[in-house]
């Protein structure tokens, strides 16, 4: 093969050039010889000393594990193009007829990803007073607790006795850039702390219910972690907590149930407080129900409301979103 001999000290300087020229060979190792490099090139270039050398190929590595399992042909448009990652653990989706290769999924997405220890199928789907699912392990370790890190805290949780969702770290992100120093925030439903610790490294105070006693434990113990005294873990229903708490900002991270809470927001917000509030919405009416519905309780409690922004979170079912709407209480 042809290649390009330059002393290392020219290496970088010469590297650029040949990928301006669009001559390096990028399939190939830079061979190290002493102090001078042979970079592979794909075609003579006049100006540089050429030699004739053998040179080691690079190894591709596959982008997906879908270019690396082992399934049927007439089955391969049904594998997942995407699943979650908590920490080191993946967990996936797979259909029927998929379950059958769970065990050749799981062992293409350790080969691919690497950091990855451990993947399970989703068993069933979230479900009960504490929102958990049951999963299937498909391959490598058979342990479900793992330690996940987002926007610069550490989360340590078990996936298989608390909800967590790694895929709103943006959401998370957006409220806290919104959160002032000086606050006094109200997680109503806040799992093993995503949002509280984050945000408890920016406001005075923040107190954080579930009636989870593992995701409680694991708050606990997040807490330590990330070094934030001012998160105070509580268990319990926040029914029974709502009203003792008078924060400047609430939020109620439960989509599927959060309307039924309202009341409990706008008892434990300050006058001129913000409530972040989600929910699950057809594409046909994104906002329009869930406005409804604050509005109708504000005016039972004798209280207005005034909504600052409204977002798609992301999707989760076909013509189906995770809302949010953001509204200030007088």
């Amino acid at each position: 093969m042809l290649g390009i001999r330059v002393h290392k000290h020219e290496g970088e300087k010469v590297r650029r050039k040949l990928i301006e020229l669009d001559v390096l060979d990028k399939n190939y190792k830079v061979k190290r010889e002493g102090d001078f490099l042979i970079f592979p090139i794909k075609e003579r270039v006049e100006g540089f000393e050429i030699v004739e050398t053998e040179f080691e190929p690079i190894e591709k590595r596959p982008h997906s594990y879908r270019e690396v399992v082992d399934v049927p042909d007439y089955l391969r448009s049904l594998l997942p193009s995407s699943f979650d990652i908590i920490g080191d653990i993946a967990v996936i989706e797979l259909s029927e007829e998929l379950m059958e290769y769970g065990k050749q999924i799981g062992e293409a997405i350790l080969k691919v990803h690497k950091h990855i220890k451990a993947v399970f199928a989703k068993g069933s789907a979230v479900s009960g007073e504490f929102r958990i699912r049951q999963l299937i392990h498909l391959a490598g370790e058979k342990r479900t607790e793992t330690l996940h890190r987002e926007n610069g805290i550490k989360l340590k949780l078990d996936v298989a006795k608390v909800y967590f969702s790694p895929r709103l770290a943006t959401e998370r992100m957006r409220i806290f850039k919104k959160a002032k120093e000086g606050e006094i925030v109200f997680d109503m439903f806040a799992g093993v702390g995503p949002y509280s610790i984050l945000l408890a490294k920016k406001v005075r105070l923040v107190f954080a219910c579930d009636i989870n006693p593992w995701a409680v434990k694991y708050l606990e113990e997040n807490k330590r972690l990330n070094k934030t005294p001012n998160v105070i873990p509580i268990l319990g229903d926040v029914r029974k907590v709502a009203g003792q708490i008078k924060a400047d900002r609430v939020i109620m991270n439960l989509p599927k149930f959060a309307h039924e809470f309202l009341r409990e927001a706008m008892l434990s917000v300050k006058s001129g407080g913000i409530i972040h509030y989600y929910g699950f919405s057809h594409e046909d009416d994104l906002f329009g129900k869930h406005e409804e519905k604050i509005k109708t309780v504000a005016r039972e409690l004798g209280k207005k409301v005034k909504f600052l922004e409204r977002r798609k979170v992301r999707p989760y079912a076909p013509y189906q979103y995770n809302i949010a709407i953001d509204f200030r209480v007088f």
